[in-house]
């Protein structure tokens, strides 16, 4: 067998130790910002955490959450999250499987597919879209934040060409049961579709997660901006005006903000292992055209 000869065995001991490499470098920066965060915050300050906290102590986690804001901006980011991500699979997936049909079931169907994959060439841009949210009263709520992201067509075309690899017998079987389309979509071809829903799954809720700028934009008051925008306002743009007076004093403390980030990083990182095991799966067959 060609695994067992020595060359592959050579190959594979390198490619592993590769793959480690890039692993522990990957973590080791969450790692060193868990090790400031429960560090004193002399040493911290000072940059002499390395990867081991200095004055063990969990300070600076007691202060973040005992900020309101930050737990008023983690609590938009949750329901932005489960909100927009589940919307999102609906919608998306609802117009993945009608695109997925052919000319003569869906007749219109080219046009469709071709309305939207001019949307990724061409955007409104920045302001219509400021104009659009404004004009329909959202601006400062959670759908201003969910809305415009809600049709994603990379996601859809991922979908579409997964399900048009279901075999069309699945399908004929159904309809001869005297099931419908939605009866056939939610029975027959949302089962079999696990890996490509759990890939689009997971770029949704990263993508909602981590996204800040539409906060800065459609958000004015602090207690509801997005956990990603709070980061970045006090953080990045270190405008002390849109967090907790109270925790002003604390602004400079090292050991607080790397107790923020790891606090917002580590949803994802929870979650991610158990997607990662469909991501290749579904980047893969979804991405294939048959």
């Amino acid at each position: 067998m060609y695994h067992k000869t020595l060359p592959y065995r050579i190959f594979s001991m390198f490619n592993n130790v590769f793959l480690l490499v890039i692993s522990i470098l990957c973590l080791l920066p969450m790692y060193h910002l868990l090790m400031v965060s429960l560090s004193a915050t002399a040493p911290a300050n000072a940059g002499l955490v390395t990867f081991w906290p200095i004055g063990f102590n969990v300070d600076a986690y007691t202060k973040t959450f005992q900020n309101v804001n930050f737990l008023s901006s983690l609590w938009v980011s949750v329901q932005r999250t489960i909100i927009g991500t589940g919307l999102a699979l609906v919608v998306n997936a609802v117009a993945a499987y009608a695109l997925s049909k052919d000319t003569h079931i869906f007749r219109a169907r080219n046009i469709y597919l071709w309305y939207f994959v001019v949307t990724m060439l061409f955007s409104g841009g920045l302001i219509p879209g400021y104009i659009l949210i404004l004009k329909l009263g959202l601006m400062n709520t959670l759908w201003a934040l969910i809305l415009p992201g809600l049709v994603a067509v990379f996601n859809i075309i991922l979908l579409l060409n997964f399900f048009r690899t279901v075999p069309k017998d699945l399908e004929e079987a159904s309809f001869i049961d005297g099931a419908g389309h939605f009866r056939t979509f939610i029975s027959i071809y949302l089962p079999v579709s696990l890996p490509v829903i759990a890939t689009v799954a997971l770029f949704m809720m990263v993508g909602h997660w981590n996204a800040y700028f539409d906060g800065i934009i459609y958000i004015r008051d602090a207690e509801k901006l997005p956990l990603a925008t709070f980061m970045q306002t006090i953080i990045v743009q270190a405008d002390l005006s849109k967090i907790d007076p109270s925790a002003i004093v604390n602004k400079t403390q090292r050991t607080l903000r790397a107790s923020q980030i790891f606090i917002s990083a580590l949803p994802i990182l929870l979650v991610y292992p158990f997607l990662q095991r469909f991501f290749v799966t579904g980047i893969v067959v979804g991405a294939v055209k048959e």
